[in-house]
């Protein structure tokens, strides 16, 4: 493959998109199945994109797929097959040899498999000897808190359920959950602001708000299809305003692949009226720079008799603790906050004056906001900007985080959690008859430090790629392979397999595309989007193996197996999705009539209350909630390291799983080795363009350690001053485990300090 660096001048979507769509579908061509799959995506009676959780508009257009859905159904709808002949050939040490992309390229799994230490390699093994030899492993632990349970955003709520359920009983409430790594900070921030972590928009909000806040997220790559209601929002006069290191194309201009007229004319959408390139690890700084001019604004005005800028009465009714955080924001300097945020006092009194002439104001954020050691207070610095005007629980104003995998928050909901709630557990105790284990569990971090210390020693991972995801790959790796078990069911091979423990097994399920059918007939599955609604999803191809099965009957399988006196019917269960979601709706109230809700086109919406200004905090009101640090986001990097590294995704890729090797917004193509940085700081630290450095990662006294990526190609670009960028997950071991925010246990992958070294 040509590699090659260039300024990419096209904007996001348009042609571009439609040819990189049509190049991934003849990638993995099914004859034409993956085409025709396409047109049932995101449908009523169809299948749900498995890939983002941008949800679906209630009119949506004939063929709405974006160029990452494609993606997704091309790679999981391929005619490539990894079989048992493959495996026979292809010793595992040898396989560990290859990169992410060709290793998931080499296709579908298409029979369970059971790794053989004497050879090397992967054997198939009968599903039924495979449960048995699971479960008598399973029992054999007096302790049950020693297994790990973690679980992918794909999952479905009907699997994850199940999974939970099994998890319960069999006694741990270890849940290491893909959520960990990306939006747990929304979990616990959120909750401690506004009650639930979870979005206050819906799509109607966007047709009646004023001003959008796009910050710490790259809408092109992660969430495509939000670029049309971008779009609809700039089209009818509102503004965007964009805040993010790098300058993202998807955030610039947009040219709408479904409008034929601006397709054929080339007419692309100009986006985002204002961008501001905050540092890496300068969002709090930057909105105490905004409230601080909010709320001296709003004060000069009352003195002078004019109209007040808060909204006084929304603050009085329905919040507490303004006070504090006037007082923390208004006592902080400006010197502190401009150097902190990267950002100029005459750029944040443009960005607060835009804030001020909105009526109604929605913020959009990613994970460039939580992934930090202290995401959990950069997003509850975003609820009190928008509590001071009232823009929480209004229509076209609220908070929108920007979930990931397409289930993510869904997995979350129906009880993938490490810390159960005591009415939840009553619940089940009441519709199953066991007592499930009272005393919190595991996430990520302290899911791995157990398995190295040799404290936990069985991991089921259903989906997902766990030990590349993870950071610290020296420590994760190897607590992989201490495993006395490990089970993997997924529908490609990643790099986690190949990490094998003393007994190793590789179990196949149906993909979200694939016809799902049971004792009862063809079965539909249900997720939930970013915006709350739960919609079902059916597949309409036919499985690429007669030997996979569903992931709700794995579950079941191996919770016979390991349980046997089990109370929970489960071939009941998996004969009939429809009877797990009776037990669904039993177990939380808001899933009720769960079966007929579904039918609607559009599913249903599982409303948050803060949307109706019901605030479910202990101080019945929403929260002002100042920081613990300062202005400081990450107290190592943000005011003492020169350099500080944010891992990306690129363009050709989704989570851990790389399409291709290609960046096309960036201007990258056939490679992922670069470190992207601005022209000032390339002067600065002494590099040029097409130079080999070495990133080495800094302690917390800013001594290099160990920890470093070596020969990445330098590539000017335009991001903030002291802010350096490359890709996740290869950067993933800069990052130590022990560098997690505290509050709600997220790896910091967007705020490493990291001094640069020319290559030898």
């Amino acid at each position: 493959m040509t590699k090659k660096i260039e300024d990419y001048k096209g904007p996001a979507g348009g042609w571009g998109a439609l040819k990189a769509v049509v190049e991934a579908l003849d990638a993995q061509d099914r004859e034409g199945a993956d085409i025709r799959a396409l047109f049932d995506m995101n449908k009523h009676d169809g299948f749900d994109c498995p890939g983002c959780a941008w949800p679906n508009p209630a009119r949506t257009p004939i063929f709405d797929v974006c160029e990452n859905g494609a993606k997704a159904v091309a790679w999981e709808a391929t005619s490539k097959t990894a079989t048992p002949g493959f495996f026979a050939k292809n010793p595992v040490s040898e396989l560990a040899k290859m990169d992410a992309h060709s290793l998931e390229d080499l296709g579908r799994l298409t029979h369970p498999m059971k790794y053989n230490p004497e050879t090397d390699c992967y054997q198939v093994i009968e599903w039924d000897n495979a449960f048995k030899e699971i479960g008598e492993i399973l029992q054999g632990y007096q302790d049950h808190t020693t297994l790990e349970l973690y679980t992918s955003g794909r999952t479905s709520n009907e699997a994850a359920f199940l999974y939970q359920v099994f998890g319960r009983e069999y006694g741990t409430n270890n849940f290491p959950d893909c959520s960990n790594m990306c939006h747990e900070p929304t979990s616990v921030g959120l909750a401690a602001s506004i009650g639930v972590g979870k979005s206050t928009v819906v799509f109607e909000d966007f047709d009646t708000v004023d001003l959008v806040i796009d910050i710490g997220h790259n809408p092109g790559t992660n969430h495509p299809r939000i670029l049309s209601t971008y779009r609809s929002v700039v089209k009818r006069g509102a503004k965007i305003v964009a805040v993010n290191p790098l300058k993202e194309r998807g955030l610039e201009r947009f040219l709408y692949p479904q409008n034929p007229v601006d397709m054929v004319t080339d007419h692309a959408t100009p986006l985002a009226s204002h961008y501001y390139k905050v540092r890496v690890g300068g969002d709090v700084a930057l909105m105490k720079g905004l409230m601080r001019i909010v709320i001296e604004r709003h004060e000069t005005a009352v003195a002078n008799g004019d109209a007040p800028i808060l909204d006084l009465e929304f603050i009085k009714d329905h919040t507490v603790g303004y006070e504090a955080v006037r007082e923390d924001v208004l006592n902080t300097d400006w010197d502190n906050i401009t150097h902190v945020s990267g950002l100029t006092k005459a750029e944040i009194e443009e960005f607060a004056e835009l804030y001020i002439q909105a009526e109604r104001t929605i913020i959009c954020y990613g994970m460039g906001i939580t992934q930090h050691e202290h995401g959990t207070q950069n997003i509850q610095q975003l609820v009190n900007l928008l509590l001071l005007k009232g823009n929480m629980g209004k229509p076209g104003a609220g908070i929108l985080p920007l979930r990931g995998h397409s289930n993510v928050q869904g997995d979350r909901t129906v009880g993938i959690t490490e810390k159960p709630s005591t009415a939840m557990l009553g619940k089940l105790k009441e519709r199953y008859g066991f007592t499930a284990p009272t005393e919190w569990g595991h996430a990520v971090v302290a899911s791995v430090e157990a398995m190295y210390s040799g404290s936990s020693k069985a991991f089921i991972g259903m989906g997902g790629n766990f030990a590349e995801a993870m950071p610290d790959h020296d420590k994760t790796y190897a607590a992989m392979q201490k495993l006395d078990l490990a089970v993997h069911i997924a529908t490609k091979l990643n790099r986690s397999h190949l990490l094998t423990s003393k007994n190793t097994y590789l179990l196949p399920v149906l993909g979200r595309t694939e016809i799902d059918i049971q004792k009862t007939g063809r079965q539909v599955v249900t997720v939930e989007d970013s915006m709350n609604f739960v919609t079902a999803s059916c597949g309409i191809l036919q499985p690429v193996s007669e030997h996979l099965k569903s992931e709700c009957a794995v579950v079941a399988g191996i919770a016979k197996a390991a349980i046997p006196d089990t109370k929970v019917p489960w071939d009941d269960l998996v004969a009939d999705y429809s009877k797990i979601r009776d037990d669904i709706a039993f177990v939380y109230e808001a899933f009720h009539d769960y079966n007929e809700r579904i039918k609607a086109p559009t599913g249903f919406h599982l409303l948050n209350p803060a949307t109706v200004r019901q605030w479910v905090t202990k101080s019945g009101k929403a929260n002002f909630i100042k920081t613990q640090d300062g202005l400081i986001e990450d107290p190592r990097s943000a005011m003492n390291a020169e350099l500080t590294l944010s891992t990306v995704r690129s363009h050709d890729q989704y989570n851990t799983t790389i399409y291709g090797m290609n960046d096309r917004y960036r201007g990258i193509f056939g490679q992922r080795d670069v470190l992207f940085i601005s022209e000032n700081e390339a002067k600065k630290q002494g590099v040029e363009a097409g130079q080999k450095v070495n990133i080495i990662a800094l302690d917390k006294d800013r001594n290099p350690t160990d920890r470093r990526l070596d020969n990445l190609t330098v590539v000017i670009y335009d991001i903030a001053d002291r802010s350096v960028s490359t890709y996740f997950p290869e950067a993933n071991n800069l990052v130590k485990l022990e560098n997690f925010d505290e509050q709600s246990g997220i790896p910091a992958y967007k705020n490493i300090p990291v001094k640069l070294e020319l290559a030898s």
